[in-house]
């Protein structure tokens, strides 16, 4: 047995278990080989382990990391290699489905271009070294005899959560340093602070598949938006034949969701919560209100009459009031707010007026439903956002840092120019990046740590966004590693803990540190597991655990928000707004290094391998450009080229640009291809909860006099009036019940 005497406070709190529990002896743990653990040898298929048959696959279950949802997968394994992946239908998350970045994560873990031995800087260049000279270097700058200063040691991460998360909590704490920052692109953070504030709860479960009619002011729930496949799933109810709600969507340039809706509303960017204040007018003039209104919210609203609504958002009063019906007459309704922000005062604002409405129709406990959240609050999700983006760039920039970590972030790629990161973070003394792939930040690190991926390594991840229950799933190692010189992200914080804490000693590696971990998580939370190891056996088989959960109660409160009404902006010859836009896929540019994403068609434009800048006709008739045109958009900080793309799904006054391409490094497949947006932006903050206002760049757009071919799925993009497909209306097919 170990001879290490724990404090049982203390032991449990560094397995991120707040509840009693009975630990594990290290000597305890497992210490045969195992297909999870072990090393691959290589035997003839006359003697194979009883559960192989060759050409026949087996099955493990795991859970997606190509995003932040969470969703469950399971992997065929066959004679050793994961061949493909698929949804787990016992996760709630997913219920067996995959979007086609979880199907690309295969390509992710085989990928030519990873890391396969660490690296370190010597005499300017990243040069190859072995795992002893890099923990001697590690070592020396932040092992347990360095005179390492906590508050001048940063973590840069993106959403984390589950055990990893508690490791980095530790190291943090043993190292005195509160210098955490989780950065994410792609977030819903403005719609967790206003849900927070006006409901009590910042991760409501939104109940698509109960509501009649869906009002979507920018929110890309069919594509990047929180969790897309739950919600794809869930709007698959929502459309079925026997109910078929209709979908309204509002946005400046057409998404995924966009694309899907029955009504395409292209406001003005930044007015879509004054529409949403507009609509809540005109239902509470009509008593269509599910709730009583307070007599000054009335007073306030009605500020919002409908022809002063059309004039700030460009959409016309008929529509407004159509919109208004639907949400009354195919109740109950859901409103969902998750455009980027448009400028300083208007991001928290547009999403309190759509959190207002959804108040009025009655949405919150119908459509909108408390929250389950993991009970144990060590193991919750921590969401990334661009405000810790935009905090670590002012600490580089104050020079506050000796040394920085970088986990699951690109910030080198993501950080607008005009923030000069890339500046403060080469003046820093030495930064570890651990990393699969050569991307920008890992180029510009002084050690550089090649981690296992997805598909080698174990973890376990709590959705930020949950469903049915509380789920906690589990990462487990589909197949061996593919390169001897990589390691897993838990075995290296371990090591690093171990020179601070005796309490990790007994651990030999991550593996023995988890299962230790989930066994003694406490029966309140797991439910009875009278054998501990048939209960672990019992996890891996399903991939995950569906606990009770804390659940979370709403109360309502009426706020009507205040917005600047000026002058909205048509856009000149040349003078647009900037609209750098996700998209299901290349996601916010971490997907660019993959074949299979790079050549999957955009799901609206149809371009592969390249970006493009999205332009209304009417917009390209006054530059005089026609598709495949370079053009260079300039920004106070910057400009890009790329080829035009003209399609009526965007606004006259924007410009949009998707997010994704532009790579300086990250290997072949990604480095030189497109442009990158988020480069040009200006360093804009919405007031009230400091994130970066994405929408909030004006740029000038000017021809370059070259064009290359647009390279795109489909030849045309109309039937050259020849009648290939022939429509009818809907209101003629009740008539005629389709006969005519």
């Amino acid at each position: 047995m170990s001879s290490v005497k724990l404090d049982r406070r203390q032991f449990l709190k560094m397995l991120g278990v707040g509840g009693a529990g009975t630990a594990l002896a290290g000597c305890d743990l497992p210490t045969t080989i195992t297909l999870e653990e072990g090393k691959e040898e290589v035997v003839s298929y006359l003697l194979p382990e009883e559960y192989v048959i060759p050409g026949v696959g087996v099955y493990f279950a795991s859970t997606c990391t190509q995003c932040n949802a969470g969703c469950g997968i399971h992997g065929r394994v066959r004679e050793g290699r994961v061949l493909k992946i698929e949804g787990n239908p016992d996760s709630p998350v997913n219920t067996g489905k995959t979007c086609m970045m979880g199907q690309a994560g295969v390509q992710t873990h085989f990928n030519p271009d990873r890391i396969t031995a660490p690296m370190m800087r010597k005499s300017g260049r990243l040069q190859t070294v072995t795992w002893d000279e890099a923990t001697a270097e590690l070592n020396k700058h932040v092992g347990a005899q360095s005179n390492l200063n906590g508050g001048r040691f940063a973590w840069v991460t993106g959403s984390v959560s589950g055990h990893q998360s508690v490791l980095i909590n530790e190291l943090m704490a043993q190292l005195g340093s509160t210098n955490h920052y989780a950065h994410e692109v792609v977030n819903a953070s403005v719609w967790s602070a206003v849900c927070q504030d006006m409901l009590g709860d910042a991760m409501p479960r939104l109940r698509i598949d109960k509501a009649g009619t869906i009002l979507s002011l920018g929110a890309d729930f069919l594509g990047t938006w929180i969790s897309p496949v739950h919600f794809a799933r869930e709007y698959a109810k929502f459309r079925s034949p026997a109910k078929r709600g209709v979908l309204v969507q509002v946005e400046t340039k057409m998404t995924l969701t966009g694309g899907n809706a029955d009504l395409w509303v292209p406001a003005r960017a930044g007015t879509e919560g004054i529409l949403a204040l507009g609509i809540a007018n005109f239902m509470v003039d009509r008593g269509w209100n599910k709730v009583e209104i307070p007599a000054a919210v009335r007073a306030e609203l009605a500020e919002y009459k409908i022809e002063k609504v059309a004039e700030l958002t460009g959409v016309a009063g008929s529509k407004i009031q159509r919109i208004a019906s639907l949400l009354s007459e195919r109740a109950p309704g859901l409103v969902l707010a998750g455009a980027p922000v448009e400028s300083s005062e208007q991001g928290y604002a547009s999403v309190s007026a759509a959190m207002l409405l959804n108040i009025i129709i009655g949405a919150v406990g119908t459509t909108i439903e408390p929250a389950t959240r993991f009970s144990e609050k060590a193991l919750q999700a921590k969401a990334g956002d661009t405000k810790s983006l935009l905090a670590f760039a002012k600490g580089l920039q104050e020079k506050r840092f000796d040394v920085v970590f970088i986990s699951g972030a690109n910030p080198v790629y993501t950080a607008p120019d005009a923030l000069k990161l890339v500046d403060g973070f080469e003046s820093v003394p030495f930064k570890v990046v651990f990393s699969q792939f050569p991307d920008e930040t890992t180029q510009k690190a002084d050690l550089v740590l090649p981690m296992y991926s997805a598909m080698e390594d174990w973890a376990t991840h709590v959705p930020a966004y949950q469903t049915d229950g509380a789920v906690l799933s589990v990462q487990q190692p589909l197949m061996e590693p593919l390169y001897k010189d990589t390691k897993g992200f838990g075995d290296v914080v371990i090591a690093l803990l171990k020179q601070r804490s005796k309490n990790y000693e007994q651990f030999p590696d991550y593996y023995a540190y988890l299962q230790t971990a989930m066994m003694n998580l406490p029966e309140a939370v797991t439910g009875p597991k009278p054998v501990k190891k048939e209960f672990w056996n019992g996890l891996l088989q399903k991939g995950l655990m569906v606990t009770k959960g804390d659940r979370a109660t709403l109360s309502a409160k009426l706020s009507v928000p205040v917005f600047a009404h000026a002058a909205h902006h048509e856009g000149g010859h040349d003078d647009f707004m900037l609209v750098p836009s996700a998209r299901m896929g290349m996601f916010d540019g971490r997907h660019a290094n993959v074949p299979w994403i790079q050549e999957a068609p955009d799901q609206i434009t149809k371009v592969v391998w390249d970006s493009w800048a999205e332009l209304h006709p009417e917009a390209a008739a006054k530059l005089g450009v026609a598709n495949g045109d370079l053009i260079r958009i300039a920004s106070e900080h910057g400009s890009i080229e790329t080829q035009v793309f003209i399609h009526k799904g965007i606004r006259p006054d924007v410009i949009g640009v998707p997010l994704g391409q532009g790579h300086e490094e990250y290997g072949r497949y990604a480095k030189g291809r497109g442009a990158n947006p988020l480069k040009i932006l200006n360093p804009v903050l919405e007031q009230k909860t400091g994130e970066l206002a994405m929408y909030a760049t004006k740029v000038k757009v000017s021809k370059t006099r070259k064009t290359v071919k647009l390279v795109k799925m489909g030849g045309s993009d109309t039937q050259a009036g020849r009648q290939f497909v022939l429509t009818v209306s809907a209101d003629k097919l009740r008539r005629t019940e389709g006969e005519g």
